[in-house]
């Protein structure tokens, strides 16, 4: 699907669907859908009060325009209440109208410039492109996708002032699209195709060819002179070795400031002896969804040009049982020399996150930023739409939400309560990678702070976004989401 920008009279657009929004409280048409009734006689405008047409968010009134103007039908977006209308709801607007272009067989469909209020437009022509990409996303690596895309999505509008800004917007949001869909493909492969040395192998596609990009892997042997205790346990019941995979973005005129997006990368995650019940294991190969949201950035780091240097880590195990595996009552030592006490395999995110965390404070970034499908007890806390945000500095805990509301994903900042750290102390060893049933989000965030050496530092719980069991919104289907590459790209972009 081709979408472009251009300055154009909407009622003058031979498409097979033209796109106009509408907002609930407005007391009568106005702007393009307006243009369009008047055009049409004032016929849609009927037919809109006919049908009982309200304009709620993301709701839509379709019907054909009798060669009343060039376009062969109309679809009106609800955009929900004026004063309440932002960059999200442009988001689905676009999104939604993509899904009617799919179902009705559009080839061609035309849409208005969405910039209501106080919008700026090349944020509105960004968050257009992002939900008319993303909605258009299918896996179809196994089966043919059962509905085809339109060949052309045109953003018209009136104002040729506003053309330069909205192509930047454009390319913005391609850019986030891509890195989005890189990502969902990676974590809604299955496990049998999806595995440790899958991932380095997808690292070293994304450096190919870019010299800003450079990529260090670290197989079995190096991480045993390394100490990486927590990777190389995990690692141990599977028959696919473990790796750490280290990438690093230089801009053409590289700062003294660095930062570091740390991933989980578990591609299959059985619980290991502490096996999962059955139905638990069914959406496992999204374990690795954290590294999938840093190898999506990186996937178009070199377009974005960030200013800052980023590091991109993350270390790739399969959890799996076998006669090899650890075992509960196990002890790990970490890469920072502290020993990890194993009561549940099951909570073998942390313990591969301990190595990796304290190979990113090594590296003395400004700070960290880890996302992991760390716990359910997160999702229980804040449903499987929000990630929990835990940080152990304001500035880049604010710096991240910020980035997070820009992207148009949403997260919440949780407490690293000082006082369960009680709960994590072993009795025989430094740490216990369980706490009480209590608080499991809270006490997960606070054994990854025993690794980042006081970096500034953000942990996004990402167990509930990461994969979608149901339908989200409409640019947001069954299966991987992507979420977070658009939050780090957002960041990025700050910086």
């Amino acid at each position: 699907m081709e979408i472009k920008v251009y300055k154009g009279d909407l009622t003058q657009e031979k498409a097979d669907l033209l796109v106009v929004g509408h907002f609930s409280d407005a007391k009568s048409l106005e702007g393009p859908v307006a243009a369009v009734d008047t055009a049409m006689g004032g016929r849609l405008s009927r037919l809109m009060k006919d049908d009982g047409f309200k304009a709620k968010l993301a709701s839509t009134f379709l019907t054909h325009t009798n060669g009343e103007i060039a376009a062969k039908r109309v679809l009106v977006v609800g955009l929900g209440k004026k004063d309440e209308v932002n960059l999200e709801a442009v988001r689905q607007a676009a999104a939604v109208a993509v899904n009617v272009a799919k179902e009705c067989g559009a080839k061609i469909m035309v849409s208005e410039h969405h910039v209501p209020g106080e919008l700026k437009a090349g944020d509105c022509a960004q968050a257009m492109v992002e939900g008319a990409r993303l909605a258009d996303y299918s896996f179809s690596r196994y089966k043919k996708p059962s509905q085809k895309s339109p060949k052309l999505f045109a953003i018209v509008t009136n104002d040729g002032k506003i053309l330069r800004s909205s192509e930047k917007g454009l390319e913005l949001g391609e850019l986030a699209a891509r890195g989005v869909v890189f990502a969902r493909d990676l974590v809604n492969t299955p496990a049998h195709d999806m595995h440790p040395e899958t991932l380095v192998d997808m690292a070293k596609s994304i450096a190919k060819g870019k010299s800003s990009i450079r990529v260090r892997v670290f197989d079995r042997e190096a991480l045993k002179r390394m100490g990486a205790g927590g990777i190389l346990g995990v690692a141990q019941g599977s028959d696919h070795p473990p790796y750490l995979v280290h990438m690093t973005y230089k801009p053409k005129k590289p700062t003294k400031k660095s930062i570091a997006l740390v991933g989980k990368a578990v591609t299959f995650d059985s619980g290991g002896l502490s096996l999962k019940p059955a139905d638990y294991m069914m959406t496992m190969k999204c374990d690795m969804a954290g590294a999938a949201a840093v190898l999506g950035a990186f996937s178009v780091i070199a377009d974005l040009a960030p200013g800052v240097e980023v590091h991109g880590i993350f270390g790739a195990v399969e959890n799996m049982p076998s006669g090899g595996a650890i075992r509960p009552g196990d002890v790990l030592t970490a890469m920072n020399k502290k020993t990890m006490e194993v009561l549940n395999t099951d909570a073998e995110g942390r313990l591969t996150l301990a190595d990796t965390l304290s190979y990113a404070a090594k590296l003395k970034p400004a700070f960290i930023v880890d996302l992991a499908t760390l716990t359910g007890a997160c999702v229980v806390a804040l449903g499987e739409e929000i990630t929990g945000v835990m940080s152990n500095d304001d500035k880049v805990a604010s710096q991240t939400l910020d980035a997070a509301a820009a992207a148009g994903e949403k997260m919440w900042r949780l407490p690293l309560e000082k006082n369960y750290k009680k709960v994590i102390k072993s009795q025989i060893a430094d740490l216990q990678n369980i706490g009480n049933k209590w608080g499991g989000a809270l006490t997960a965030g606070l054994f990854l702070e025993e690794f980042v050496d006081k970096t500034p530092w953000a942990h996004l719980d990402i167990a509930g976004p990461a994969f979608a069991e149901r339908e989200i919104d409409p640019y947001t289907h069954k299966g991987a989401t992507g979420h977070g590459v658009r939050t780090l790209l957002a960041l990025l972009r700050s910086l």
